[in-house]
């Protein structure tokens, strides 16, 4: 990654209570034909275990999913910009969740319609209700949804770690430019090896 110019890129370390979100893993992402597809499965593995670990520790575990009204009506503009949504009409194979990071029935899942998972959801108000201050972010693309909610993290007074590993986009490019700019602006950027060392780090010992 590019060193990061002088006065960006400070640090934020854990806050007290810690939550993973693990935003749009869906089956379009991943599904080779469709629009969506990510030239690889890397990110879903890398969260899938992250994930594992995370329940290890007994944080708050949030999932997010898109699904659109009749006609998109309510993705608004969004749609017309991004046709692929439109894949998102309606509960559907595109947007169910990949089983690798299959909810459990005690974990909750947000359902959105633009990029950043606080646009015209709950996320801000459950997250300070369960007294999280750190949000650890995994999730798909890294360039729209896992930007976006890094931007409106911070902007609502949360700590983000956003994990390189368990994050992807549609090609390098995309990846590691808003990975830069999620390190100098809005986040600190960790490998997934971090966040496992971080979750086993909550486990009481004995557990």
């Amino acid at each position: 990654m590019t060193e990061i110019s002088e006065g960006f890129g400070g640090d934020l370390p854990f806050g007290r209570r810690s939550a993973l979100i693990l935003i749009d893993l869906m089956h379009a992402y991943f599904e080779e034909g469709s629009q969506l597809c990510l030239p690889s499965k890397d990110c879903l593995h890398s969260a899938s275990r992250v994930l594992v670990a995370a329940r290890d520790s007994g944080v708050l575990v949030i999932h997010t999913k898109v699904v659109l009204g009749p006609g998109g009506v309510d993705g608004g503009v969004f749609v017309q910009k991004i046709p692929a949504l439109r894949g998102f009409i309606g509960e559907n194979s595109l947007n169910g969740l990949m089983p690798e990071v299959a909810p459990l029935s005690s974990e909750l899942v947000i359902v959105k319609q633009y990029a950043s998972a606080f646009f015209g959801t709950t996320l801000a108000s459950t997250l300070q209700a369960a007294g999280v201050d750190t949000l650890i972010i995994t999730g798909v693309s890294t360039s729209g949804c896992v930007r976006a909610t890094g931007v409106d993290a911070v902007q609502h007074g949360f700590i983000s770690k956003v994990v390189a590993d368990a994050v992807g986009d549609r090609g390098p490019g995309p990846h590691e430019a808003n990975l830069y700019d999620l390190q100098a602006k809005y986040a600190d950027v960790i490998s997934e090896r971090d966040a496992l060392v971080y979750f086993s780090s909550l486990v009481p010992e004995g557990d």
